[in-house]
């Protein structure tokens, strides 16, 4: 899988971590797509290929307002240009933001301080939101399809938690595990198989991922493998998922 980071520089970099030797994790810093010290949240760094080059696209949050960020390079330059559309202001009070993309349909998320999971549809006209997840120390997306979204969560206690958000309709929580998990502040998840995910949880403090073979979700009943520790440390302000366009995540 690909853990994608931005540097203190504003640079964006990547840390391949291979499942088979977790241990033998390479980290590589790219382009240069943001001011030093910017941005403080970001989604999954999502890239096309196409007319001579890459298309990137992610959302971002830089100061108290949220950005659409589109990053563009030509192919065979390592120079390329980044525009940013204001989405809008008040996103100093969230703690993680997200988005899924499932063919026509497009799902953003942000968790609030005060523990409310937001969703927007339909653009941004719909809001839906979520009460309730005050406890909730980080997410990652773990599943992803036309009618719902599946979150991979932490809590500050040590739980894990799988969230499942469905197209309409209450939250459906589960525990996956009761405790052990509160020293990860980042969960970075990539598809593996055809019912499970590899995850790599970032312990930003020592800058250590671990890496997880994570079974079909199924409560607590959901088989987590440990492989190894990523050598790479993970001291990037922001990690993410780096992944192309039309591969989705399914986990659940």
């Amino acid at each position: 899988m690909n853990v994608g980071s931005v540097t203190s520089a504003g640079d964006y970099a990547i840390t391949y971590v291979n499942p088979a030797s977790a241990s033998n994790g390479r980290y590589d810093v790219d382009d240069h797509v943001f001011s030093p010290g910017t941005p403080r949240l970001s989604t999954r760094w999502r890239t096309s290929f196409g007319s001579g080059g890459i298309v990137v696209d992610s959302l971002a949050v830089v100061g108290s307002s949220l950005y659409q960020v589109t990053y563009k390079r030509l192919e065979g330059t390592t120079n390329g240009t980044t525009s940013f559309a204001r989405v809008g202001s008040g996103w100093d009070k969230f703690t993680a933001i997200e988005q899924s993309n499932v063919g026509s349909r497009t799902a953003r998320y942000g968790l609030r301080n005060d523990g409310v999971l937001l969703r927007w549809t339909n653009g941004w006209k719909t809001v839906s939101t979520y009460p309730g997840f005050a406890a909730v120390k980080t997410l990652g997306l773990l599943s992803q399809t036309a009618t719902y979204d599946t979150f991979l969560a932490t809590t500050n206690g040590g739980a894990l938690y799988t969230i499942h958000i469905p197209a309409s309709g209450a939250a459906v929580v589960k525990k996956v595990r009761t405790s052990t998990w509160q020293g990860f502040e980042k969960l970075v998840l990539e598809k593996c198989g055809n019912t499970g995910a590899l995850l790599t949880a970032i312990d930003k403090d020592s800058g250590v991922g671990y890496v997880y073979a994570v079974g079909h979700a199924n409560g607590a009943a959901t088989v987590i493998k440990g492989i190894g520790t990523a050598k790479t440390l993970f001291k990037d302000p922001v990690q993410l998922r780096d992944t192309e366009a039309n591969v989705y995540l399914n986990g659940e």
